[in-house]
């Protein structure tokens, strides 16, 4: 009866726990936030819990395992709404070499060293950091590496508008102002870049453009 109650047990948690994971959205292991993280491991407290203490009600798994899911959905729809929480909830991607020079001032700020560097640029067969036009840290942790191609390109994107909002760390990256941008979008024929949903420019300084809810006018 004890062991029968502890397999039923361990189902339940595993259907329930499944289903609040689909609930969550799909996310690649990856590309886990920080908050996604914790959140996982307080739902392996709790299965661990449930499963090791069979006299418990199911209700003490349920209502924390609901509380982190509106949590979850609160902090997922902020993100959507705000720039600023966005940022501060998922952090930002940090340029750590850009045509092939190390940026030690934003390594240091990511506390980020040098042995990392090279290894994740070897995971991905480069050995020498000239090779690199732009080495990005995402907010992951994985290190986005661009190689410098034959014509001097590399592929690399800046972002400049996403959802609308001006990104000015892209903007800063590229040495470009607000006014400059905001004359590329009108040439466009926006009149304001609430109008774009995201906006990026490449190293050959082409600009792209995609307009916002396109698709809800047809």
């Amino acid at each position: 009866m004890f062991l029968g109650t502890i397999i039923v047990r361990t189902i339940i948690t595993y259907l329930i726990i499944l289903i609040v994971f689909r609930l969550m959205g799909k996310r690649e292991i990856g590309e886990l936030s920080v908050m996604d993280l914790v959140v996982f491991i307080i739902f392996g407290e709790i299965a661990v819990s449930v499963i090791e203490e069979p006299t418990s009600s199911m209700l003490n798994a349920l209502v924390p395992i609901s509380i982190l899911l509106l949590i979850q959905w609160g902090s997922a729809m902020l993100s959507l709404k705000s720039q600023r929480f966005r940022s501060w909830f998922d952090g930002r991607p940090s340029v750590l070499v850009k045509h092939g020079k190390i940026d030690e001032k934003e390594m240091r700020k990511q506390r980020y060293n040098f042995s990392d560097l090279l290894l994740q640029l070897r995971e991905q067969g480069i050995q020498q950091v000239d090779r690199v036009a732009y080495a990005v840290l995402e907010p992951s942790g994985k290190l986005s590496v661009f190689e410098k191609e034959e014509d001097g390109g590399s592929g690399y994107a800046v972002v400049l508008i996403a959802d609308g909002q001006v990104q000015y760390s892209g903007l800063k990256t590229i040495r470009k102002n607000k006014h400059w941008l905001m004359n590329e979008v009108k040439k466009r024929g926006y009149t304001s870049t609430e109008e774009v949903s995201l906006c990026s420019i490449n190293d050959k300084g082409e600009l792209w453009l995609d307009e916002k809810d396109e698709y809800t006018n047809e």
